[in-house]
């Protein structure tokens, strides 16, 4: 059989793109290296622009249903100390919903089970190794399931989904680590965090600026607790990030928030390849999405939002291009067109507020105007 659309990773990108490619009527083969449930490490944050396409893939009430927190806060903190509470409430949008806090292994493991329900093809413990190219355009994957059989897929289209160290990505040699446009990271699971309620908390610290300790809230009492930082500022200052954890954990300002704290996990860390320099992401035969594609937001670190949406502009460019036969680059290069349109201004403007969060004065002036102006 040959594949309208083979997807490479089956996280929120992959499941997502799955579960448009079945609306647009294509035939869709779902690949994950790992068996759902499994963790992913990550902040676990939903946002707005996520809770958009979970809404109009019609599973947002299913979401409320997951455990989790829900969120309609964000709280900035400044190196000194200063909080903004903004209140997203405030946007008055009639179409207004919270966002949510779900580990993603839940949150992955019930788009990929949502998938799999709608008779899209699946195949877990299966890893990918390599593409097959056919006169300079990708058409398949090779691969290898869990029993250590090799397997050949042939497809119209590949979608590499596969995250930051994307094998897609890999073999079509466009991976590099550019330290300047990474975020090193850092997370740990917690019970027990005092002063939790619905909002995620961004504070700025001084050890790891740019960058920023995070409180998010989770289910029954737990907290996703993490600090990140941009790589090359971590390297220039020779920082280490578990020492920097818990020296944010320790320190005054919050260590009566984690005295009665336990943690669930040593401290696990990733990389986030961020959308402050934009990569190329199709060719002949070919998209990268989510965390593959580098789209993550340079100031927040949310990465299953542009992910989500990467998702479903591959799935319609996708359907473009079976419905013309025509899997070139030019074709497939109105993904990464329409994609950046929607998403460019906003990545600009991250990379802006990035860039400011490297001037600590910069930061307090900004973040103490918020606290006083809502409008800032």
């Amino acid at each position: 059989m040959i594949y309208d659309v083979i997807i490479v990773g089956a996280g929120p990108a992959g499941a997502t793109a799955a579960l448009y490619a079945e609306r647009l009527g294509l035939s869709t083969l779902l690949l994950d290296r790992a068996k759902f449930p499994r963790d992913k490490i990550c902040g676990d944050a939903l946002g707005g622009k996520s809770v958009a396409i979970l809404r109009e893939l019609g599973l947002l009430d299913r979401v409320r249903c997951l455990p989790g927190a829900k969120v309609d806060t964000i709280v900035f903190g400044s190196p000194d100390h200063t909080e903004a509470r903004i209140d997203l409430t405030r946007a008055q949008r009639r179409d207004f919903v919270t966002g949510f806090v779900v580990r993603r292994r839940i949150f992955d493991a019930f788009l990929f089970e949502e998938a799999r329900s709608r008779a899209i093809a699946c195949h877990e413990n299966f890893a990918v190794e390599d593409l097959i190219v056919d006169r300079g355009a990708v058409c398949g994957v090779r691969g290898r399931s869990a029993d250590g059989e090799t397997r050949e897929f042939a497809g119209r289209i590949v979608l590499g989904a596969d995250g930051y160290r994307s094998v897609v990505a890999r073999k079509l040699g466009l991976y590099g680590i550019d330290a300047g446009h990474w975020i090193v990271a850092l997370r740990q699971y917690m019970r027990n965090v005092a002063g939790l309620g619905d909002q995620i908390e961004l504070h700025y610290v001084d050890g790891v600026l740019p960058g920023y300790f995070w409180i998010f809230p989770l289910e029954n009492g737990c907290a996703n607790v993490g600090i990140g930082m941009v790589q090359a500022a971590m390297k220039a200052k020779n920082v280490h990030l578990p020492d920097e954890l818990s020296r944010a954990v320790r320190s005054p300002h919050f260590a009566a928030r984690f005295a009665g704290a336990e943690a669930l996990e040593k401290p696990v860390g990733w990389h986030l390849p961020v959308g402050s320099k934009r990569r190329p992401c199709h060719g002949a035969g070919f998209m990268l999405l989510g965390d593959a594609a580098g789209l993550i937001d340079p100031f927040t670190g949310e990465g299953i939002a542009n992910a989500m949406y990467s998702a479903r502009r591959a799935a319609e460019t996708a359907r473009l291009a079976c419905n013309e036969s025509d899997f070139g680059a030019a074709s497939l290069s109105r993904y990464a067109t329409r994609l950046w349109a929607e998403i460019g201004d906003e990545m600009k403007v991250s990379t802006r507020l990035q860039k400011l969060g490297r001037n600590r004065m910069l930061l307090n002036f900004t973040i103490r105007k918020a606290a006083r102006n809502p409008k800032v």
